[in-house]
């Protein structure tokens, strides 16, 4: 239970701070955000504040900001239907209300707008809370409607004169007691956006992860202290460290010719060196000494056989920052080159994790403290901006590719081959994902 928990709750924080990114910047856009969503699947909890339906969703392996305009917009108004319109005291219409709902769809946009109106505020004769009161209600046939540019309607009224009626930009379209939709003027849409904003809203998922990882890191060390030496507090018998000659006290100050703040700015250049020799300078007595030493693989680590000793001063809000910074940087550094050496075969598909796997070392972590857990945390929220910004069909960082085309083109991709794209690279990331927990179920449930 405790894995369970700790997963979910490490997980929805990351995809709450990712999706927050693309929330925030499609509001500054101007976008009509139809959903904000954590999680897939049906809804287990949903409530509707302004323009926008938040909810939680069975399946907590993602989440999404549903914009208007990413899919086509389609509106399922018949010519000749019978509409009943709520006008406010300028005459504008704030509800088209259908007599009867249509044959087929009687949606308005794909599944996921539609479950925009199953929120108990919208249903029945009020109007939503974001709409000023009505003024009077009439009714007639609908003859022509533009909800996009012109924002108008044309009906017939019972004398059978043609009328005109303006239509609020935020009216809604009522098909029953339960489907309520809200109108997307193409101002709110997201192509009718600069490619300034398009590409904001797109990058703030990622940036803001960065960011969650600067923070977390950056309050880390301002409430543990600032790294400041390593020192030796013993050694192994018969180590490369003790045959290096290297004792107990003695302070590590460079390995590789890179200045030792923390233990793992060691780790790392023991793990590149995989077995060559490495170079270490260390002090001893106010003296400093240089020796060379080759580490030994121990499972999947090189070790050199010492026992470290942390030290650390109070950080002022400034070098916490800084060191946030820095350490993420570091990180993903680290992060960058794995996923390289992931391409050019370097490392396995073994070494890679899935839900599974994460779930389960994300439980280890926590048993061992809320500290690691919130190390943890910081790299799981690195590594996941880092993934969605990479140019792969179906992540942010192809979507980001779409719009720097437009941008150099001067017109934008056409929308179907641009969808055919990310279908594809979506269909391909499930495939891994499913390739990748088969491996994670052998690993974690069945090992040797």
């Amino acid at each position: 239970m405790q894995t369970i928990f700790s997963f979910i709750l490490v997980l929805s924080v990351l995809v709450f701070i990712h999706e927050l990114g693309h929330f925030l910047f499609a509001k500054r856009a101007g976008m009509l955000v139809r959903e904000f969503a954590i999680g897939f699947g049906p809804k287990l909890i949903s409530w509707f504040h302004g323009e926008t339906l938040y909810s939680i969703r069975i399946l907590p392996m993602g989440g999404y900001v549903r914009v208007a305009g990413e899919d086509p917009e389609i509106v399922d108004l018949k010519t000749g239907s019978p509409l009943i319109l709520d006008r406010d005291a300028q005459g504008r219409v704030l509800r088209i209300r259908v007599s009867k709902p249509s044959a087929g769809n009687a949606g308005y946009m794909d599944e996921a707008a539609r479950e925009y109106h199953e929120v108990d505020e919208l249903a029945g004769a009020d109007l939503p809370k974001h709409l000023p009161p009505a003024k009077d209600s009439i009714g007639g046939k609908m003859l022509a409607v533009d909800l996009e540019r012109d924002l108008s309607i044309l009906m017939e009224d019972e004398e059978g004169r043609e009328v005109h009626y303006p239509v609020h930009p935020r009216a809604v379209i009522q098909y029953d007691e339960k489907n309520i939709v809200q109108i997307a003027p193409l101002d709110r849409q997201y192509g009718s956006k600069s490619i300034l904003d398009r590409f904001l809203f797109i990058v703030a998922g990622p940036v803001f992860n960065f960011l969650l990882t600067i923070v977390i890191l950056a309050g880390m060390v301002y409430g543990t202290g600032l790294d400041t030496r390593v020192s030796i507090k013993d050694t192994v018998p018969h180590s490369p460290a003790e045959k290096a000659g290297i004792k107990s006290g003695d302070i590590i100050r460079e390995v590789e010719g890179k200045k030792i703040t923390s233990t793992g700015d060691i780790r790392l250049p023991l793990q590149k060196a995989k077995g060559n020799t490495v170079t270490m300078v260390l002090e001893r007595a106010n003296q400093r000494y240089e020796t060379s030493l080759k580490p030994e693989k121990k499972g999947e680590q090189y070790m050199i056989g010492i026992e470290m000793r942390q030290e650390k001063r109070d950080a002022t809000l400034s070098e916490a920052a800084v060191e946030g910074v820095k350490k993420t940087w570091d990180l993903a550094v680290i992060i960058v080159t794995g996923v390289g050496q992931l391409i050019t075969g370097q490392v396995g598909f073994e070494n890679l994790a899935g839900p599974v796997g994460i779930a389960d070392f994300t439980g280890k972590v926590a048993e061992q403290g809320w500290l690691q857990l919130l190390n943890w945390t910081a790299l799981l929220s690195l590594n996941l901006g880092i993934f969605n910004i990479l140019p792969f069909p179906a992540l942010d960082g192809s979507r980001l590719v779409f719009v720097l085309l437009e941008g150099l083109r001067g017109r934008p991709i056409d929308p179907n081959k641009e969808s055919m794209v990310h279908f594809v690279g979506f269909a391909l990331l499930m495939m891994l994902a499913l390739m990748v927990t088969y491996n994670d179920i052998l690993r974690v449930f069945f090992k040797s």
